[in-house]
């Protein structure tokens, strides 16, 4: 018999309530959505804030964020409008909110609340700070976590002030973090038998997590990261070179075998012997000699013709690419990194792919970013029936 798993979604039949604006939270259903999760973006009459992020007057961010998803209008200062959502609440395994700091509390909608119309639900309140703590009532966007988790402190070059991401790099952290938490909390529920809880993602702690064992080596060498640029603290060579063309190349020799080779790539593999090289603490105490060999070799050569050679020598290099040339790239184009979604509004709207790919149980993009409050009917039947007092 066929594998029927093939047209199935392996999350279809979680029922999600999108409370939640901007990036974390919709990066977060965004995951849960590609995989076959119904995720109701309960949202005002403007609208998630995602929407008013435009290129040339066009919402592209929501496009992109806000696909696989519905949306319902709610205004939550209204009792009418609390009382519907409180309808929907039974149905839905998971409420995903960003408010201030006991905002929900404050529209009667806090876990308490949800928990009393249905004790299974898995509650993920997203914040800056988290809900505990001397900042948890701080506005917490993900600029300033950026900021207060070292990542600003450590990221540009030495002689160039701290350098903040130019995109929601916390927040996408976050978004994926947390979705994985949701699913955990969910499975409580599903495979153990458990009640719901309330998941406290904040966009603080995913970060630290992932900038390395930075407090580990402070506590046992006193050494704060430093400033490097495109090196690294822990492996050399490692950084961007100039090719002839204009072009950059990238090229990381974190293992002595791949330092060897690059050695023997510049032709001086003679080096390798030479104490300033010849091992990995070596090469990172003299790296401005090594990158001085390095970035005279490739100033020599056109980035094709560096990647060529490089390759030739199994040297592990790459292109600094721009994002046409991302979208041109031909592996981009045969494993679908990027993919053209038809839109009713643009006609079509380029975005990534799903990801992670599961082989037998793959997630899709079904639907385009919704309108705001497209998909009403699904509390309007609730809302009419309470209104006649049927």
């Amino acid at each position: 018999m066929k594998d029927s798993a093939a047209s199935r979604l392996p999350l279809a039949g979680i029922r999600v309530l999108d409370l939640s604006r901007l990036m974390a939270g919709n990066m977060l259903t965004l995951q849960l959505a590609d995989f076959g999760a119904e995720v109701v973006k309960v949202e005002s009459a403007q609208g998630d804030t995602l929407r008013d992020w435009k290129n040339d007057g066009k919402a592209l961010w929501w496009k992109v964020y806000g696909r696989n998803k519905k949306s319902i209008r709610l205004d939550l200062k209204d009792e009418g409008d609390r009382n519907a959502l409180l309808g929907l609440v039974p149905q839905a395994h998971v409420v995903i909110e960003s408010f201030r700091h006991h905002g929900m509390e404050d529209f009667g909608l806090g876990p308490d609340d949800l928990h009393a119309a249905n004790p299974k639900l898995v509650i993920v309140r997203i914040s800056g700070w988290g809900q505990t703590g001397p900042y948890a009532e701080r506005p917490g966007f993900g600029t300033l976590v950026e900021a207060f988790s070292g990542f600003a402190e450590r990221n540009g070059f030495p002689d160039k002030p701290p350098a903040l991401p130019n995109l929601g790099l916390a927040d996408m952290i976050a978004g994926l973090s947390g979705a994985f938490a949701t699913l955990a909390a969910v499975r409580e529920v599903e495979v153990n038998g458990g009640l719901g809880q309330v998941v406290d993602l904040s966009l603080l702690e995913p970060m630290i997590g992932v900038l390395g064992p930075d407090a580990a080596i402070y506590q046992h060498t006193g050494k704060r990261p430093r400033r490097l640029g495109n090196r690294a603290e822990n492996a050399a060579p490692r950084n961007a070179y100039l090719c002839s063309d204009g072009h950059w190349m990238v090229m990381s020799g974190s293992t002595q075998r791949m330092a060897e080779r690059v050695l023997a790539a510049i032709g001086r593999p003679e080096l390798a012997r030479d104490p300033r090289f010849i091992d990995n603490a070596a090469r990172i105490a003299h790296v401005d000699a090594l990158d001085e060999l390095i970035g005279g070799f490739v100033a020599q050569r056109t980035l094709q013709e560096n990647l060529a050679h490089f390759g030739r020598h199994e040297v592990t290099v790459g292109p600094v690419l721009n994002v046409d040339e991302l979208m041109e790239h031909p592996h981009v184009k045969e494993r679908e990194v990027l993919v053209e979604v038809p839109d009713p509004e643009l006609g079509s709207v380029v975005m990534h792919n799903v990801f992670p790919r599961l082989s037998r149980t793959p997630g899709r993009i079904r639907t385009p970013a919704p309108r705001i409050g497209q998909d009403q009917d699904l509390i309007e039947p609730r809302t009419r029936k309470q209104e006649t007092g049927s």
